[in-house]
């Protein structure tokens, strides 16, 4: 007998540990985890299974379709912004491909058992591009619909990923003649520059903010790869996971659109430097901007326009710039390497 399940893709990522957590605490929920490196032994306790693989292997995937009924997909597996740019072939593969086999097996599951199955897709504001440092300023806070020309390929991959997912959601058929819904309640979270205090970055375009707090925090020298002028908005991890969640239980009928901007606070790489020297007494930060990052962080919006998600579905951040530095991220990460010392 297959198990109702929800099913985490890109487990050990940045997110994925704190959304594992969270989700196994949800009454009658069974967590599967999937990644393509054996799931850290911290979350793989709250897992009905942990399995190594990828979303682009076929066999895997007719797998998890024979063994568990899968009710919720959170699809956070993704060849992140930096490394995008240098294999544009290998991101449009994984990004793209790998959510359209997805939403395929969801599409599948539905017409199984019979109910929908919600598909959480973590976007970013990569899919925003803006003309240049001018047309930023004067944009001020951006909505979902306004600039929607990204210059990444990462940003093309989450734009057109988007709306494979409302068209999967709102006009799918699999035959022509049918009329029955496709089964995928799709969801997206435009998602601001993440910082987290329990994982390593790991290549995103945004994460010179917590390169410089692990950095610090060691002892080390950090070269900052964008200007110290450079702005974005930020999120602390704890309120990325939550607003997930969040949207994964709003009733469907409250839902104005199908994809939404999140945002806590906006900072320039000059005021994120100044809260890690304070905090960090010895701390060597500089700017020497990559002309590349650099002008990728200048063609996304200084803040974002939330006010769909607040009004939706009640989004309220927790995390102000203050509470993100000062409770969660200088503190935490302090102790994670004085116990590693």
């Amino acid at each position: 007998m297959r198990k109702p399940v929800t099913l985490i893709t890109g487990a050990n990522g940045e997110m994925g540990h704190g959304l594992i957590e969270r989700v196994a605490q949800i009454p009658d929920t069974q967590v599967i985890a999937l990644d393509l490196r054996p799931v850290d032994e911290r979350v793989s306790s709250h897992c009905e299974a942990c399995i190594v693989g990828d979303i682009l292997d076929d066999n895997l995937l007719q797998r998890l379709i024979s063994e568990y009924e899968i009710h919720a997909i959170y699809h956070l597996a993704a060849l992140l912004s930096t490394r995008s740019e240098y294999t544009p072939d290998i991101a449009h593969r994984v990004n793209v491909e790998g959510t359209l086999n997805l939403l395929r097996l969801a599409h599948e599951q539905s017409r199984w058992h019979g109910t929908p199955v919600k598909f959480l897709f973590p976007s970013s504001i990569a899919v925003y591009g803006l003309p240049d440092v001018a047309a930023k300023a004067r944009a001020g806070r951006v909505k979902e619909t306004e600039y929607n020309f990204p210059v990444t390929m990462y940003g093309c991959n989450k734009l057109y990923c988007e709306q494979l997912g409302r068209y999967y959601a709102l006009h799918y058929r699999q035959l022509a003649a049918e009329r029955v819904p496709s089964g995928v309640d799709f969801r997206a979270i435009r998602f601001p520059g993440l910082i987290s205090a329990v994982t390593v970055p790991s290549g995103g375009t945004s994460d010179y903010a917590p390169e410089m707090l692990h950095a610090a925090a060691q002892g080390k020298p950090y070269r900052c790869f964008v200007k110290a002028e450079a702005r974005l908005p930020f999120m602390a991890m704890p309120d990325a996971i939550r607003a997930l969640t969040m949207l994964a239980a709003a009733p469907v009928a409250g839902m104005s659109q199908r994809i939404y901007n999140i945002g806590a606070f906006s900072l320039s790489a000059a005021e994120i430097r100044d809260r890690v020297t304070a905090a960090f007494k010895s701390a060597d930060i500089t700017f020497e901007p990559d002309t590349a990052r650099a002008a990728i962080v200048d063609s996304w919006p200084a803040d974002v326009d939330d006010s769909a998600a607040r009004r939706d579905w009640g989004w309220r951040h927790e995390y102000d710039a203050a509470r993100a530095f000062d409770e969660y991220l200088i503190p935490t990460i302090s102790d994670y390497y004085r116990n590693r010392g």
